[in-house]
């Protein structure tokens, strides 16, 4: 089969499409997924540059998080499913190749109104953002989110998804631009941010926070960038808030103002879905069909697909994600 292969670690250019070795017929309750497309995440390009090791179990040199496909083989123990079947889900590696071996339990079935590029959007923003927001975060309809870029893949599914809830959402962006999409999508105040300004000087992001909340704070943040805005966030939570951290763009290392911490009674909670067993994979699956699904099922929320590359293509995609340009998800074609 073919897949996607980091020939060595580091830049796009060392991306190619390679024939690998087929993969084995499903046993038990596995499922051999024919991939019709894809979606890159950062942790793609992480991985790329050789910071980011698969899983065990999991191949090292063919990336991708997530998947849209059909049913090609089922094992003998699957109830769910049968051949031919549209699904999607989320896989720890090697979702950007022409098939996929994964388990029954952590796929889902495509709604009809999806396209098989629109399906490879959903799985890993979707599920990331809502198990972040709602099981880790807690989030109720009479409280404020903020999301640190809210234009990304998963920005823009939790504004989405709190939407939904009719949650009122802060969101930040390095651009004006991003923000005005977002308002599209329901967002109540866009803050544009430079990294420098809120590294610096914490206090100032937080006052006005704080005007935008009538001087409350956010209930819950979900920072997808990283240590860069630890410090602010940790100033612009209220009372009992909670701090999902989730992307490590703006770095893995920051102070930590406890004394700010035990005075709000802040929880700091860190969450990633890569590294996590079948069995947890499996529950926030059943949690996403239940609570997520219908919504895209009566068109409350929608994927948000920002450009479409074929396969051949992928080194051209990586490079566009790695611009910053995007707007929602970049989607692999097969």
């Amino acid at each position: 089969m073919k897949a996607v292969y980091i020939k060595d670690f580091g830049g796009a250019e060392n991306l190619e499409i390679r024939e690998v070795e087929d993969l084995p017929k499903p046993t038990g309750n596995q499922i051999l997924v024919r991939v019709k497309a894809s979606a890159l995440n950062r942790a793609d390009i992480v991985q790329r540059q050789g910071f980011y090791a698969a899983p065990k179990g999991y191949p090292e040199r063919i990336p991708g998080l997530e998947f849209a496909g059909e049913v090609a083989e089922i094992g003998e123990n699957v109830q769910n499913f049968k051949i031919g079947d549209r699904v999607f889900g989320i896989t720890a590696g090697g979702g950007q190749a022409e098939f996929l071996l994964t388990e029954a339990d952590t796929l889902a079935k495509i709604p009809e109104k999806l396209s098989f590029t629109e399906a490879a959007a959903v799985p890993e923003a979707f599920i990331t953002a809502h198990d972040a927001i709602f099981t880790n975060g807690n989030l109720q309809e009479n409280e404020t989110l903020l999301i640190h870029a809210v234009g990304s893949g998963v920005g823009l599914a939790a504004l989405q998804l709190a939407k939904a809830k009719n949650i009122k959402v802060l969101g930040t962006s390095r651009t004006a631009e991003k923000l005005e999409k977002c308002e599209e999508f329901g967002l109540y105040q866009g803050i544009i941010t430079e990294t420098k300004s809120i590294n610096e000087n914490p206090k100032i992001f937080a006052e006005l926070i704080q005007h935008l909340t009538d001087g409350k704070g956010v209930d819950v943040i979900l920072d997808l960038v990283g240590a860069i805005y630890f410090s602010a966030n940790l100033e612009s939570l209220a009372l009992k808030g909670r701090l999902i951290l989730v992307g490590l763009t703006g770095g893995r290392t920051a102070e930590f103002n406890l004394g700010m911490a035990l005075m709000k009674r802040a929880k700091i909670i860190g969450t990633v879905l890569r590294s996590r067993s079948n069995a947890e994979k499996a529950e926030v699956t059943s949690k996403f069909i239940t609570e997520v699904l219908p919504l895209f099922e009566s068109g409350i929320i929608k994927p948000n697909v920002d450009r479409i590359f074929n396969f051949q293509e992928i080194r051209a995609a990586h490079e566009y994600l790695e611009s910053n340009e995007s707007f929602g998800k970049v989607v692999i074609a097969f």
